[in-house]
Order: structure tokens, then sequence, then C-alpha cells
């Protein structure tokens, strides 16, 4: 994916002191964006209901029903783990296009392997039997500006999503990643807020991100 801007990196801990910051990146609590504040909630167990994003305590429910992003799944407990995923635009940014689980893992033979499933998209749009949705979110960006409008997406996103092609005896890891609508890169705030010159075939227009740390789980 091409860079749209400078990062931040993103610590759920329990208070804001040095011994829990580094508690936190220790047990990898974590995840990052290419930029934007935006707030990502992951965590994976295997009796998760799709009610349970919308509660009050919906955090604590994801501590005692399951494990956070960077932690490991417990003993498979004969069906698929689900994961409840909660994500929230920075206010300043652009709002959300979509929410995707990356899966990867290893089959009997040694092999590796990489899925990308959408699980939450915005505008009313459609996920087809594959997992996809196939129609993007639109483009409000104005180049001539440098500005965009944020009248499609949405403010936040969640779901509870079930691995459908669980395997007990393969070892995988999931991951999230949330993508905004299109903003301006910043070669396009450099044209508009500078007069600067840029290439012809520079990328005026990107999608912001975030990625979480991965939840593991092992047959062992």
């Amino acid at each position: 994916y091409m860079l749209v801007a400078s990062g931040y990196t993103g610590i759920w801990s329990h208070e804001n002191t040095r011994t829990a910051l580094f508690d936190a990146m220790e047990r990898k609590e974590t995840y990052a964006t290419t930029g934007p504040r935006m707030t990502v909630r992951f965590f994976g167990g295997w009796d998760f209901e799709e009610a349970d994003i919308y509660r009050s305590d919906s955090v604590e429910l994801g501590y005692t029903k399951g494990v956070p992003m960077g932690g490991d799944l417990r003993k498979s407990k004969g069906k698929a783990p689900n994961f409840m995923i909660q994500a929230s635009m920075d206010p300043l940014s652009g709002t959300l296009d979509r929410v995707q689980v990356i899966k990867g893992w290893m089959d009997d033979s040694g092999e590796t392997h990489e899925r990308v499933y959408d699980v939450a998209v915005s505008d009313g749009r459609s996920i087809n039997s594959k997992g996809r949705c196939e129609e993007p979110v639109g483009n409000t960006v104005d180049v001539d500006t440098a500005t965009w409008s944020n009248n499609i997406g949405e403010a936040q996103l969640g779901a509870v999503w079930t691995d459908p092609d669980f395997n007990a005896d393969e070892s995988a890891f999931y991951y999230v990643r949330v993508l905004e609508i299109p903003t301006p890169r910043w070669v396009l705030y450099d044209k508009v807020r500078m007069g600067a010159e840029i290439p012809q075939e520079s990328e005026l227009v990107g999608q912001e991100r975030a990625y979480t740390s991965p939840i593991w789980y092992s047959p062992k």
C-alpha cells in the first residue's frame, strides 16, 4: 500500500503510567495508524454475540469473554472463533469506509496463506458470499482545494465476525485493518498550500488506515 502520511501508535493501557504502558506494549495490546487518531478495539473468543458491541460494558465483556489484540485464543471449544470489533473515526479526519479482518494460516504441508475479509462496511453496502464488498465507498476529494466531505462513510463501524473457514488443526493469526474514506495525500496539500510542483504521476488521494496487533490461534 502506498504511504499516506506519518503514523501513530495506540496503546490500550489501564492507566497512563510508565509501568502500565510498558506492560501493554509487552502484551502487544497495541495498534497503529497512518496518521489519524482512530480508535480500534479488537477481541477474540468463542462466545461473542452481535448485541455485545452495543452494550455499555462491551470492553469489559471483551476481556471476560475473550482476549484483546496481541493475545492468544484460549483452547478451541470445538467451533470457529469469533471476534468483536469496534472502530471510531478521528473527528478531524475522514469517516470510515470499512473494517477488515486479515487472516493468515499455515496448512498441514507447511505452506502459509493469507486472506482478507470485509466484516463491516459503510453506507448500506453489502458483503458478498466471498467475504468482500466490491462496491467502492466513493470519493469526495476536491483536488483544487485539498478538501473533502464526510457525507459518505460512517463515524463508527463494528461487527461480531466468525471465521467461516476455520480449521482447528491449523495455526492461524487474525488482525484488523480499518480504512477511512479517501482524503488528500500530503503531496496535494503541498501543491495547494505552497504551490509546490509535484510529479504528474503522483497519487493525490489516499485512504488512511489503522492496523491492530494480531490475535493468535494454535491447535496445541
